[in-house]
């Protein structure tokens, strides 16, 4: 994302000036590698840009003089020169900043029950008290006993403490499985999920392109075609060319040495000795003179039924090789995630800014029927897309790109699974800064969990009020200090069952040993205080 730090070359000159000082028409210069700091055209050079963040593509998509770019993306091939349309908060970047900020700012669906039930208890319990007692004994000592009884059982105190205490617990174990909530409504708004919208690229799948396949021209090298692959994507910053790399290095095979190494539009060219080698897009080598034998033809068309990407590698214009990338490798875990979704009742939905066919692809590979599948959906049709199903469903919607801000803004729950965009942030209830999406399963568990201790809470709190306050008005004995006491015993019932959230019995045990512990250290240095404190005055006496 641009920031005010980057500076760029405007009017392709060489003079570098910050980016909040470009103006709409200036001409910007951004080389492989940038972050395109405006909204604008390309009127010079061709190149590769990373739009993932955008639209969910997982591969750079090429682009050309007469195309337009936006801010905040990353150009993987350059350089470009750029006729600025638009900076600084007119970008499409900065909208969705605002998009984000519009969604957060709406009011939330209901206010607290609980904190709603004691603004309306607490003022009736301290003007019907003094009423009722001195209706029934007058102006009497007993009427003012009876008063301050009535107001201590009847003080909300373990009924407040009901909600925050488990949820602390909660946000405490999920920290623990690695989740970060921005607070206890949180989880209780994830306990009451009946829809998950789940971004693909980056959040379902790894978004990193794997080689599925490598087709070789009869007569060739599987090895050797890779080795000379390796070696022309030496110096680039592809996807592809990385994940060439690394499928040579396990091999144990090392990079031809490739010599003159430049960029096409969809490709790399380079000199092995006197031999022109290229690798890149089939069309891009057919404009360049390079013919497809039928073997490469059918491994190119095997491919696209599959719905995946694939380069040709050619030398001295004849294809030697294919390789077949696949794009969609769901994410360790992501089976077991959808499952615990369903388990408790959670809808599923796959709403992505890739294309249609790539997303109902991976939706029957992992188990989702395709038909509950949007692809093709820009950040703003997201966010629409969400607002409209939250209106009928609690929602979660989990995405990693800034393309899915404004989308985490609309639903209830918004999820930024390991993104460091400033945009999903702030637009997020929930950041998983790991990679694991069983995270999203653990979390609606939690919370469900959660909720049930809540409620026991509030029962137990409810009851032992009712109780006290019923034995008070019907003229049942109790002193001042044993209502004080009865009513603290409530509460702390209320903090020992809202700590039984955190799972296992072994964990809540070591709970209560620690809270055990930490009282009685406090207990003990409180007690050498004391003593201590009396032995100086001792001495001093002496």
């Amino acid at each position: 994302m641009a920031t005010a730090s980057n500076l760029t070359t405007a009017d392709c000159q060489d003079d570098m000036v910050p980016v909040e000082a470009l103006e709409v028409g200036e001409m910007v210069e951004v080389r492989s590698g940038e972050t395109v700091p405006v909204d604008g055209i390309v009127v010079e050079g061709s190149g590769a840009i990373d739009r993932a963040p955008l639209t969910g593509e997982p591969i750079p998509v090429p682009v050309k003089e007469g195309d337009r770019i936006e801010a905040g993306l990353t150009l993987v091939r350059g350089p470009l020169v750029v006729k600025s349309e638009a900076t600084g908060e007119g970008t499409r970047l900065s909208s969705l900043i605002d998009l984000v900020k519009h969604y957060k700012d709406q009011p939330t669906r209901t206010q607290s029950t609980i904190e709603s039930f004691t603004l309306i208890w607490t003022p009736l319990v301290v003007i019907a008290s003094p009423v009722f007692a001195l209706l029934i004994f007058g102006a009497t000592k007993q009427a003012v006993l009876t008063t301050l009884l009535l107001w201590v059982v009847s003080c909300p105190c373990s009924l407040l403490l009901a909600s925050p205490v488990p949820h602390a617990a909660a946000l405490t174990t999920a920290s623990a499985f690695g989740l970060i909530a921005r607070g206890g409504d949180v989880l209780e708004s994830a306990s009451e999920v009946e829809l998950a919208m789940l971004d693909k690229t980056g959040t379902l799948t790894s978004g990193k392109p794997t080689i599925s396949q490598i087709y070789v021209s009869k007569g060739e090298d599987e090895d050797n075609a890779l080795s000379i692959a390796a070696g022309i994507e030496a110096r680039s910053n592809h996807p592809y060319a990385r994940t060439i790399i690394e499928a040579a290095t396990r091999r144990g095979l090392n990079p031809t040495p490739v010599s003159g190494i430049s960029d096409g539009e969809a490709g790399v060219s380079g000199k092995i000795g006197p031999r022109k080698v290229m690798l890149g897009r089939s069309d891009w080598l057919l404009s360049n003179g390079v013919s497809m034998t039928p073997e490469i033809e059918a491994a190119l068309q095997e491919s696209r039924d599959a719905g995946r990407g694939a380069s040709v590698l050619a030398l001295d214009g004849k294809p030697i090789a294919a390789f077949g990338f696949a794009h969609d490798d769901a994410r360790e875990g992501v089976l077991e995630a959808i499952s615990e979704l369903r388990s408790h009742g959670v809808k599923i939905e796959i709403l992505s800014g890739d294309e249609q066919a790539s997303v109902e692809a991976f939706a029957r590979e992992i188990g989702i029927d395709p038909s509950l599948c949007k692809g093709g959906v820009d950040p703003e049709g997201k966010a629409e897309y969400v607002t409209k199903r939250s209106s009928d469903d609690r929602t979660l919607m989990a995405g990693d790109g800034f393309n899915d801000a404004g989308a985490l803004a609309a639903a209830d729950i918004g999820v930024a699974v390991g993104s460091g965009d400033q945009v999903n942030l702030e637009a997020a209830d929930v950041l998983i800064p790991g990679q694991d999406p069983r995270a999203l399963s653990r979390m609606v568990a939690l919370a469900k969990r959660t909720r049930k201790v809540v409620y026991a809470n509030i029962a137990i709190s409810v009851a032992v009020t009712l109780t006290l306050v019923l034995a008070v008005i019907s003229g049942f004995k109790i002193n001042l200090a044993a209502g004080i006491a009865l009513h603290e015993a409530s509460a702390i019932i209320i903090i020992l069952n809202g700590m039984w959230v955190s799972g296992t019995g072994a964990n809540r045990l070591s709970i209560l040993a620690a809270l055990g512990r930490d009282i009685g250290s406090d207990i003990a240095e409180i007690a050498n205080i004391i003593l201590g404190k009396e032995g100086d005055d001792s001495s001093a006496t002496a």
